[in-house]
């Protein structure tokens, strides 16, 4: 493949964009340009594709389908949040990491009436790709998406299962097999080293600690990078990534709507379920509206009446730029002292199944968090203390926000961090940096080291007499620690494990971003919920024409990170020449 682009493309949460640059010569980063139906019939190109896609009526399917598909995404859909919200599927980006009710389930939108034909948040992430795959090729008649070189963004807090996910509707949507998964955060520093050129090493020095705070409408995304100098040259090195966090702009279109739905009901308006979903849509252009520097000093928000005596009327309530600006700053950004956590509150016996979102919604305190957790033995002073502020997300179009995150962080720090980059391209940074890693890997300029952002173990039962009501003992095997590179393999030392074969099992793996000091081959005893986290287990059968009817056959593993980024672990039996291969990111093993 004879690659002439490097495309970059940020699926984001609440809006998708495609950024390009030839291969030959120096980086000329651009937005692509991508049409999308506006109102029936009408077609025009904006530089984002919002990530929104809207289930028609019957009657509707033939005045909105397009050569983008026969469902609208992007802008039409976002406009149909609002007016017809059972019908518009949003967030589908964070439910690829929710198990519980599984990304490839036909469930979305969620709790829709069952008149709606609902999808699946693996279907809307091809149908998303699928429409800016064919807004490439139409404008890139002689040199189509498949055949470019091209880097998708994934949150770096994604799940390896969600990871796998996005692989797979990737290809399915038309992207080239060989595409490269980069994790936003790093994206978005990609994006500053565009800017800078050759002028980043003036700015930063060896030892200097640069925090990522990635706030987009569904996550916030928590990255560090750390600079060191070999041999004269400094190189950038990620650190640690934070977990997935499901904190956003959206949560904050939902405090505006609760603080909105407060006027109404002053009115004498009470407003019902379906107005109150599509309240909180409609406030989400005025939070951004309201925000934004030069902004208006209030904005009106209306919802369709449902009364009697105001069908087809709407009610209106009235925001103004301070009081969105007090709601969003201290109930998200409050003050907090560097040894603040979030507050976890008591958990419901009853609760919906949905997204699993944060129960505290203060994102300072998630960010002191995740320094604190990553205070190792080189850190015995305390939490991580970062020299430099890296900012991304729309979130972070507001100049109030930006000042007390940076306020916030500068009280736990001897010196006040340095902001990095502007609010100028907050929106497009993701893709633009995508774009230009995938020139500079091309063109052999500054790369960001670091491999995994976790360390991945298997759960393995314990042998012992039984306990009426008690499960034996697991243990935790490392199987990749953290760092191992992209493209690189392990064997992991350790004792004969027996894998079952021959009927179904249940293979339990974790996962740990606050243990950097294990390697393969450490086993775990003992260990909190906070040091691993157990990931979606893989329930299957292992086939094996070997083992002669025994139910386990004695294996050995051997760990491999894929260029994707991806882990497999590989069961190696000692016996014969059988092999068997699991990611942690699918249920499939082969």
């Amino acid at each position: 493949m004879n690659a002439r682009y490097s495309v970059g493309i940020d699926l984001g949460t609440t809006n998708s964009v495609v950024a390009y640059s030839p291969l030959d010569n120096q980086a000329d980063l651009r937005l692509l340009s991508i049409p999308q139906l506006i109102q029936p019939g009408q077609i025009e190109s904006r530089d984002a594709l919002p990530s929104f896609l809207y289930l028609p009526r019957d009657s509707e399917v033939d005045s909105l389908e397009t050569a983008y598909g026969p469902d609208p995404t992007g802008e039409y859909a976002r406009a149909q949040a609002a007016e017809n919200p059972q019908r518009v599927v949003v967030a589908a980006k964070s439910w690829l990491c929710h198990w519980t009710n599984g990304p490839e389930d036909d469930s979305l939108p969620w709790q829709a009436p069952p008149e709606v034909n609902k999808t699946s948040a693996y279907e809307c992430t091809v149908r998303f790709l699928t429409h800016l795959v064919a807004a490439w090729d139409e404008q890139h008649t002689d040199a189509p998406l498949r055949e470019q070189q091209v880097v998708l963004t994934v949150p770096a807090s994604f799940a390896p299962a969600a990871r796998e996910l996005t692989r797979q509707a990737a290809v399915a949507a038309g992207l080239p097999a060989s595409f490269v998964l980069l994790e936003e955060p790093q994206a978005a520093v990609y994006r500053w080293l565009a800017n800078q050129g050759e002028q980043w090493r003036e700015t930063l020095k060896p030892g200097d600690v640069l925090l990522v705070v990635d706030v987009g409408g569904g996550t916030t995304d928590l990255t560090l990078v750390t600079v060191s100098e070999t041999d004269g040259q400094l190189s950038l090195k990620r650190l640690a990534v934070g977990d997935h966090c499901l904190l956003g702009g959206d949560n904050m279109d939902l405090a505006l709507a609760h603080f909105a739905s407060g006027k109404f009901a002053e009115q004498g308006h009470e407003l019902d379920p379906w107005q109150s979903t599509s309240l909180w849509h409609a406030c989400r252009n005025a939070k951004e509206s309201l925000l934004s520097g030069d902004g208006p000093e209030s904005q009106t928000i209306s919802v369709l009446g449902r009364g009697s005596s105001l069908i087809g009327g709407t009610i209106s309530a009235e925001l103004t730029k301070q009081e969105t600006s007090n709601l969003i700053v201290e109930g998200f950004f409050p003050k907090c002292d560097a040894t603040d956590r979030p507050v976890q509150q008591a958990a419901s016996g009853f609760q919906d199944i949905g997204l699993p979102y944060e129960s505290d919604a203060a994102i300072t305190k998630h960010v002191a968090a995740f320094l604190a957790d990553q205070a190792g033995s080189d850190q015995a002073s305390g939490p991580l203390r970062p020299s430099h502020l890296l900012f991304n997300g729309g979130v972070f179009r507001s100049e109030t926000l930006r000042d007390r995150m940076q306020e916030t962080v500068a009280s736990w720090c001897e010196a006040t961090p340095q902001i990095l980059g502007g609010r100028g391209d907050l929106n497009t940074a993701v893709a633009i940096g995508a774009a230009y890693y995938g020139w500079s890997k091309s063109n052999g300029g500054i790369r960001i080291r670091g491999g995994t952002a976790r360390s991945y173990y298997v759960g393995i039962e314990t042998a012992g007499l039984a306990i009426p009501g008690v499960p034996r003992p697991l243990r935790a095997l490392c199987v990749a620690s953290r760092g191992m590179e992209e493209g690189t393999e392990a064997d992991v030392p350790s004792a004969e494990v027996g894998v079952m074969v021959g009927k179904t099992a249940q293979f339990r793996f974790f996962s740990s971003s606050v243990r950097p000091d294990d390697v393969v081959g450490n086993a775990l005893s003992q260990w909190t919920k906070e040091e691993l986290v157990e990931t979606e287990p893989i329930t299957i059968s292992l086939s094996s024409e070997s083992a002669s009817g025994q139910s386990f056959v004695p294996v050995q593993f051997a760990s491999r990170i894929t260029e994707l980024g991806m882990f497999e672990l590989w069961c190696h039996s000692t016996r014969t020449d059988d092999k068997w291969k699991m990611e942690f990111s699918t249920r499939d093993a082969s």
